[in-house]
């Protein structure tokens, strides 16, 4: 044996193939960085990011977190409670850490753990071309919903979740234990953690469907486990009032109607979905493909809640495929990561694993320099159309004081910069008894008495309004003065 030889590591064609997979999934990740820092801005344009960020920056100044409103001057001293506290302290960190650049790299981090996730637990059963490709085409479709607010978090989780629970079905074993310290987190970072039981649920009926009542050890196994998640998922600052507070909004309240997340599927907006959607029903129809009663179940309940609510499309585009990748190895096995597995590996495959640690390292490297170029190339701020900058920049200059009434986008900014709000992205819990529909009102036809009779009522001082905002004709003939106004703001002020 010669020195080279002695050197050289000598790997099995599975390490190899584990090792050329890893990477697959790796590159897969890295794509999706470089797509999302390519529009790096995008995730900022949701109005709640500013809220979410100060609400986390006011724990990590005081310690102690809120039990009633200090942020609207309309519902204040209401019951309020931070519920998803931990996603805020993590936006917080990240801001305090660079900026709103920081806040963007932690939010396309956690996106991209979620998709090497993804193709990582479909290339268990697919070619891991296959499988990245899957992962990177519902990554895609989700994206609507990549903003920086708490509910990201929760996607790596989601993925591990349903793919293990239902791996445990499908090797008709217990649910690993260790789950429920998932359900903990998910609990503590956002409000969509009670689906962590339906999930559980459905995978439940998943082994029912398999086994029927022969094996009543295990069921029981599986019922104390369900039983487990909504008792473990207590274990956080508020308790049972977090669970309370996420069923006022699953069973729907005055504001659901009127935000754009929870409004029902739109085929003439969601065209790009409405088409997966379509094909994937196609390919079912048309192939022989097989799935249990119970997994049907879970499709149609991912769809129905996605239709339901816009807010939801990760449901059916992200753990469906992780659900039912499986069943279309064992029908195609041209297609499995059994039959890859057989194959020979081509070149660029052994040139992956014969030079495995050097692209893990490599690929680390090149996703945290692309990370630190964009905070140093590239200072990333909240849309305009959110952020009333300019707006606020005369506000503060000219010494507007007072009840400020404003339009529902530029509540979270309100909230960042120390301004009480009118109304904000909080409607989980607050702006409800009516306050919302008369809101809403307001900027319909005949809304100006109702208008006027709000004015009155809050001593309102100055308002802030968006450009479109549907109440301006009424604060002109109401005698109100237009202060400042630019492309995405606009401020009125009494005539006195």
């Amino acid at each position: 044996m010669n020195k080279v030889e002695a050197i050289v590591p000598v790997f099995s064609p599975l390490e190899d193939a584990q090792r050329a997979r890893l990477i697959f999934c790796l590159i897969g990740a890295g794509v999706m960085a470089t797509v999302l820092a390519t529009f790096a801005s995008a995730t900022l344009q949701d109005p709640d990011s500013w809220w979410h960020v100060k609400v986390g920056l006011d724990f990590l100044a005081n310690g102690t977190l809120p039990t009633v409103d200090t942020y609207s001057y309309t519902f204040a001293g209401q019951p309020w409670i931070a519920k998803e506290w931990l996603g805020q302290v993590l936006l917080a960190l990240a801001y305090s850490a660079g900026g709103w650049n920081g806040v963007v790299t932690l939010i396309i981090g956690t996106i991209c753990l979620a998709v090497f996730l993804s193709g990582w637990f479909l290339s268990a059963h697919l070619k891991p071309v296959l499988a990245v490709a899957l992962a990177f085409v519902a990554a895609f479709l989700i994206s609507p919903i990549y903003t920086a607010r708490p509910h990201v978090f929760t996607l790596p989780i989601i993925v591990v979740w349903t793919t293990m629970l239902f791996r445990a079905a499908q090797d008709e074993k217990a649910p690993p234990l260790w789950l429920l310290g998932l359900v903990v987190l998910w609990a503590n970072l956002h409000a969509t953690f009670t689906l962590s039981f339906i999930i559980a649920a459905f995978a439940g009926l998943d082994l029912l469907a398999r086994t029927g009542l022969s094996k009543p050890a295990l069921l029981a196994k599986w019922v104390a486990f369900g039983l487990l998640c909504p008792l473990v998922s207590l274990i956080h600052p508020y308790g049972v009032q977090a669970i309370l507070a996420t069923l006022t909004v699953a069973y729907g309240n005055e504001a659901v109607p009127l935000i754009l997340e929870w409004r029902p599927f739109n085929a003439q907006e969601q065209v790009l979905q409405e088409a997966a959607i379509l094909l994937a029903f196609f390919g079912l129809l048309t192939s022989r493909l097989r799935i249990g009663w119970a997994k049907a179940l879970f499709i149609v309940f991912t769809l129905h809640v996605y239709l339901s609510h816009l807010r939801f499309v990760y449901l059916f585009f992200l753990l469906v495929p992780l659900v039912v990748a499986v069943e279309v190895a064992r029908q195609y096995p041209a297609l499995s990561a059994g039959a890859w597995l057989k194959e020979e590996r081509d070149g660029l495959e052994k040139f992956f694993a014969s030079r495995f640690h050097l692209l893990r390292g490599a690929t680390a490297v090149s996703l945290v320099v692309a990370m630190l170029a964009l905070n140093n190339a590239h200072q990333v701020a909240p849309s305009p159309k959110t952020s009333a900058s300019g707006a606020l920049a005369f506000a503060r200059d000219h010494y507007l004081a007072g009840n400020v009434l404003n339009s529902y986008n530029f509540g979270g900014t309100l909230i960042f910069h120390d301004i009480k709000t009118y109304v904000d992205g909080r409607t989980d819990q607050l702006f409800l008894g009516g306050f919302t529909k008369a809101d809403e009102a307001t900027g319909q036809t005949g809304g100006k008495p109702l208008l006027e009779a709000q004015l009155k009522k809050y001593a309102i001082g100055w308002a802030l309004l968006t450009a479109a905002d549907t109440r301006i004709p009424f604060f002109a003939e109401l005698g109100w003065k237009r202060a400042y106004a630019d492309d995405y703001a606009v401020i009125y002020l009494p005539a006195t």
